[in-house]
């Protein structure tokens, strides 16, 4: 176990100490490297800013109308008899398009709950199970420059019910 807690507490400063050597070694300037990596980096994030804050306004306008409270109402109906309750139908939705709004609602329910009640249990590895699709999509392909996404989106609506489902399955058994 100890030796678990060294490497753990060493990975990262061996990695950078060994592309440092690496580069040191092969002759190459890691540095310029690194500053034209950063400087990418920058030019991605300025790139995807208007993407970011369209999302973000969004989020808080449908949560600030309501309109997620009257569709977790309207959809309570069809997911309470499938034991998904219909307080955590705004965290679904909302945990597509933005995890940071989601973890907002998140910690609304441990409030009302508690982290370790059902509804508790089922948002907990609800976030650990699903994905942020449009918010990936939209940064990562806009990046890339991804113009035909094929079954991207297909995929990923498949993918983030199957955790939903799991969640509620798994949660059964805890």
């Amino acid at each position: 176990m100890n030796l678990l807690l060294f490497l753990s507490d060493a990975i990262i400063p061996l990695l950078i100490f060994s592309i440092v050597g690496y580069g040191l070694l092969t002759k190459h300037h890691i540095y310029d490297d690194f500053i034209k990596g950063a400087k990418d980096g920058f030019e991605t994030v300025i790139g995807i800013m208007p993407t970011l804050i369209g999302l973000m306004i969004g989020v808080g306008i449908l949560r600030a109308s309501g309109f997620l409270d009257f569709l977790a109402t309207l959809l309570g109906y069809i997911t309470e008899p499938l034991h998904f309750p219909a307080e955590l139908v705004p965290v679904t939705i909302v945990k597509m398009f933005s995890s940071s709004a989601a973890t907002g609602l998140v910690l609304d329910i441990f409030k009302q709950y508690g982290p370790d009640s059902y509804y508790g249990t089922i948002t907990s590895i609800m976030m650990s199970c699903t994905e942020t699709i449009f918010y990936t999509m939209s940064v990562y392909f806009m990046s890339a420059k991804v113009q035909k996404t094929r079954y991207t989106l297909a995929g990923a609506l498949l993918t983030t019910l199957i955790g939903t489902i799991a969640s509620v399955v798994l949660s059964g058994f805890l």
